[in-house]
């Protein structure tokens, strides 16, 4: 009875063990993502760091706030930017696309960062955020890195034109905010991006 006993519990040792062993998964690289925050319009995400000068809020969320009934959002912790609003559709079609793993602006879309630097120049108080997006492809920090090499390119092209570089903030969303949810080249084209966000005074 003892030897019975004793064999189902090194049997029920070795069980637990094998099983401990196989249930173990190799770990993975994992990014961890910081708390999210909401952009209107499209998905909720969290924006890299505001570039050209420009802080995160405490909370990390680049002064993005709650949607205002005039369909601007409150833009706030930004220095001079303080309390600015956010219109995403002023400039919406002048969206700057980029070629794959490029932050290279492409002579086809000079006209449109040329028209958003003509506008600005006539309302002085008027600033702008420029915003870089990438595809799907690539790691989340690689993306994100090149996010902000297409803002900041966009930034320095419109310096060039003759807009002073304190009027304009720049931010990296990455692959997190995709245009196209698509998984094909079509798609993926649409999303290496720098769109214009124009910033109101209150």
């Amino acid at each position: 009875m003892k030897r019975t006993l004793c064999l189902n519990a090194i049997a029920v040792a070795i069980a637990v063990v094998v099983g401990g062993v196989g249930c173990r998964k190799s770990p993975k690289a994992v990014t961890p993502i910081p708390a999210r925050a909401m952009r209107a319009p499209g998905p909720t995400t969290t924006p890299g760091p505001i570039g050209g000068g420009g802080t995160l809020d405490a909370d990390g969320t680049g002064g993005i706030g709650s949607q205002t009934p005039s369909g601007f959002n409150a833009l706030a912790g930004m220095g001079e930017f303080e309390g600015m609003l956010m219109d995403t559709n002023a400039f919406a079609a002048a969206t700057v696309y980029f070629d794959f793993d490029s932050s290279v602006v492409k002579s086809s879309e000079f006209a449109k960062a040329n028209s958003v630097a003509d506008q600005l120049k006539l309302q002085p108080t008027h600033k702008l955020l420029i915003d870089g997006h990438c595809d799907e492809r690539g790691t989340e920090e690689y993306n994100r890195a090149l996010g902000e090499r297409r803002a900041l390119a966009l930034r320095e092209y419109l310096i060039g034109r003759g807009l002073g570089g304190e009027r304009i903030r720049t931010r990296s969303w990455g692959e997190d905010m995709p245009a196209d949810p698509g998984h094909d080249e079509l798609a993926w084209s649409r999303n290496r991006r720098g769109e214009f966000i124009l910033l109101l005074p209150p």
